[in-house]
């Protein structure tokens, strides 16, 4: 029996995890756990729970934040710092390491989305071959005019579907990090949604669905595993064919919101329908879309406005 000054962290961790987070968070929230004991294996293979003091701690946070940015690295931390507080209630520990921890990172990169202008689209439109039969156009359409996330696109079923109102029920993602993928639930609870559909799309997927099991995800081959780089390389293709800028997969979801804010749709009603948690998020993310509008409204307030 391995005595408890000679265990190993990352396998304290994988144990510790394994015992009182496995089936009691969501599979989403345990695949970081799964993350951050893999980070503590790399950074830190050969230290022992014993061993953990404050400047081994801070050492090992610091090590992980040369990668990481500051958010990210605060993430690691408050779930080792999990696992820590348990070590010291079981003995393997006589002092909390974790206290007045440094949390560093990288400096945070402005990341600016990327999206397709109307008429980019209307070109990227013109390459789908949408024949009667499942393939990736029609889920490149698909995300086009819904602004779903690609989980929660590959998680739809024919009975999500409800063609006389024109809508789609989003009320789970599919699972495709894992072999094989699985139904789950979906990001937060404001992501379950009903997404209103447009006559056309309506039409196109009442044909190419009126056949297939009901319950079974539309885009998945049964026993193949899909992958997101799968997606983001053929739309690449497609985007070359067409001439236009390369985005990915998660920037036909940026494309639908851009092109909605343009069309004069509101705040509230884009939030909604691409199931954010609050407004503030989607503030945050089109922020220079919607500075962009503002400066076009404070024209024409303006060019009202000298009309007396």
């Amino acid at each position: 029996m391995v005595k408890k000054s000679d265990v190993l962290f990352h396998e304290f961790f994988l144990e510790w995890m394994k015992l009182y987070k496995q089936g009691a968070i969501k599979e989403v929230t345990y695949d970081k756990y799964e993350l951050t004991q893999r980070q503590i294996a790399k950074l830190a293979p050969n230290l022992k729970v014993s061993q953990i003091d404050r400047r081994a701690y801070q050492a090992l946070i610091n090590s992980y934040a040369a990668t990481h940015e500051k958010q990210t690295t605060m993430d690691f931390h408050h779930q080792v710092k999990s696992a820590i507080d348990d070590a010291l209630d079981e003995g393997y520990l006589k002092r909390d390491p974790t206290r007045k921890v440094i949390i560093k990172g990288t400096v945070q990169r402005r990341h600016k989305i990327k999206y397709l202008t109307e008429k980019e689209v209307k070109l990227l439109m013109d390459t789908l071959h949408l024949d009667g039969e499942v393939n990736w156009d029609y889920f490149i359409m698909l995300l086009l005019k819904t602004g779903l996330r690609f989980a929660e696109a590959l998680g739809l079923t024919p009975d999500d579907f409800d063609f006389r109102n024109q809508q789609i029920t989003v009320n789970k993602t599919w699972n495709y990090k894992k072999s094989p993928g699985f139904f789950q639930e979906t990001k937060n609870p404001s992501s379950v949604r009903t997404v209103t559909i447009d006559f056309q799309l309506a039409t196109q997927f009442a044909n190419l669905i009126r056949d297939m099991p009901r319950d079974k995800p539309i885009f998945i081959d049964e026993g193949r595993r899909t992958h997101n780089d799968t997606a983001n390389h053929y739309l690449e293709r497609k985007c070359k064919e067409a001439g236009i800028a390369v985005i990915s997969v998660h920037g036909l979801r940026h494309t639908h919101a851009s092109m909605l804010l343009y069309a004069g749709v509101s705040l509230a009603s884009i939030s909604k329908r691409l199931g954010h948690a609050n407004m503030t998020t989607t503030q945050k993310t089109y922020l220079h879309i919607i500075k962009e509008l503002d400066n076009k409204d404070n024209d024409k307030i303006m060019q009202y406005l000298t009309r007396f």
